[in-house]
């Protein structure tokens, strides 16, 4: 795989990259639309293909936060084309490195010494590479370690980054820029916060040590001693990440308790801790041998404030399907409706979220729930993919939905699509 000796880090350097890749956008429209009125044909999937092939190319050079926002697109399959699905889904585990020498200039800045002089061994070349650091392996005293370290540049750049990302996300994926707009601060904060590994290890730490109970969970041991601002280091566990496991055969009983597992795991954080890990992407996982499942990742964690966790999870009561009262309440609680709305705009948006909070909360009003269910997920997509081209929705003048909810949003669908990849069959009922 191609290893970046370099990272562009400020701010003309980084927009001239965004440039770069916009101009090839626009030459890939060039060719498709010569194209179709030289031979009358249009293949769509082909300029999907150019698109997310030179945009991930640009985002990987870029790394941080550009690249973590294709990630997290990645994980929406209502939102991109199959060809950007599969394009950004490499940001998961597998975007292309830098160079050991950038490596050991992180370790000389916080330790004063590189890598070889702290650790038994240590790789030159790393072992998985993500959108905002990479990791790579080296032993200790007879133990394997994880050491993952964070891109040069990364932190300082996520807010410029967003700032760039947004005219090809409003253009290109048809985002309502006032949701956009409202919700963006949440996003910021919590890159911002996936940036300090130092908070990364308290939390990795803390949220290991009080859910280590958990049944066929697994969480490795932290060193603070070998750990940095930038580097973090934790014990390797062996196996594959789940995105790799799941292309390979998997025997059922062994994806139920895997996906049980992970349900176990986020129902506690969810509704004892109060804080989740909200970056639920299979790169974040690791399949053991013996199909236990390895939690590697705390950086980005939502933390639900108390005030907020019964105004969402009313959400889940039946009587928010069936008592208008109740239901209005919440739906302006939550501001899925406000009272400036018209009669019109109230009945539309009502319907929607009707809907949406029915499909959604489906797994949670059942004893078991079987993720295998391609019926669910082809109503549950299908109602999305028209949710994204419903004009109403996308030029609303007021942002549906609060942005406390937005990390827990994406926390349960990162999890429904995860289950649903395993074929899991799942105890919802508690």
């Amino acid at each position: 795989m191609k290893e970046y000796d370099r990272i562009p880090v400020t701010k003309v350097q980084r927009a001239s990259k965004f440039l770069s890749a916009g101009a090839k956008i626009g030459t890939n429209y060039l060719k498709h639309y010569g194209k179709q009125l030289v031979t009358g044909e249009s293949d769509r999937d082909q300029l999907h293909a150019d698109n997310a092939k030179d945009i991930y190319n640009s985002l990987s050079e870029l790394k941080g936060g550009a690249l973590k926002v294709a990630q997290m697109l990645s994980m929406d399959k209502n939102l991109l084309p199959t060809a950007y699905q599969q394009k950004f889904a490499m940001a998961q585990y597998s975007a292309p490195p830098l160079s050991f020498p950038l490596v050991v200039q992180t370790f000389q800045r916080y330790f004063g010494k590189g890598p070889d002089k702290i650790f038994d061994t240590f790789t030159t070349k790393a072992m998985n590479a993500a959108s905002m650091g990479q990791v790579h392996q080296a032993t200790l005293n007879g133990k394997k370690l994880a050491v993952k370290i964070q891109y040069p540049g990364v932190g300082d750049s996520v807010k410029s980054d967003l700032a760039m990302v947004k005219p090809i996300a409003l253009a290109m994926f048809k985002l309502n820029p006032v949701e956009y707009n409202e919700f963006i601060q949440e996003v910021e904060t919590r890159m911002l916060e996936e940036t300090d590994y130092t908070l990364e290890l308290q939390r990795s730490i803390e949220l290991s040590e009080k859910s280590r109970h958990l049944k066929n969970i697994i969480f490795p041991t932290y060193y603070p001693d070998y750990s940095s601002p930038r580097i973090l280091t934790m014990d390797w566990i062996e196996g594959k990440p789940l995105g790799q496991a799941l292309t390979e055969d998997i025997p059922q009983e062994a994806r139920d308790t895997m996906g049980q597992a992970m349900w176990d795991f986020y129902h506690f954080q969810m509704h004892t801790l109060k804080a989740v890990h909200a970056d639920p992407h299979p790169g974040n996982f690791i399949v053991t041998p013996d199909y236990k499942l390895g939690i590697i990742d705390f950086g980005c964690v939502k933390v639900i404030p108390e005030d907020f966790y019964p105004l969402y999870f009313q959400l889940m009561n039946d009587n928010v399907l069936t008592d208008l009262d109740v239901q209005r309440k919440a739906f302006s609680d939550l501001r899925f409706i406000y009272p400036e709305d018209t009669p019109r705009e109230k009945e539309l948006f009502t319907s929607i979220f009707v809907k949406l909070v029915e499909l959604l909360g489906r797994p949670f009003r059942a004893a078991e729930f079987d993720f295998a269910d391609n019926a669910y997920f082809e109503e549950l997509y299908g109602f999305g993919e028209k949710l994204s081209t419903l004009k109403e929705l996308r030029e609303s003048k007021r942002a549906r939905g609060v942005s406390e909810a937005v990390y827990i949003n994406r926390t349960y669908f990162g999890l429904y699509t995860i289950l649903h990849d395993l074929k899991a069959k799942i105890k919802t009922a508690y």
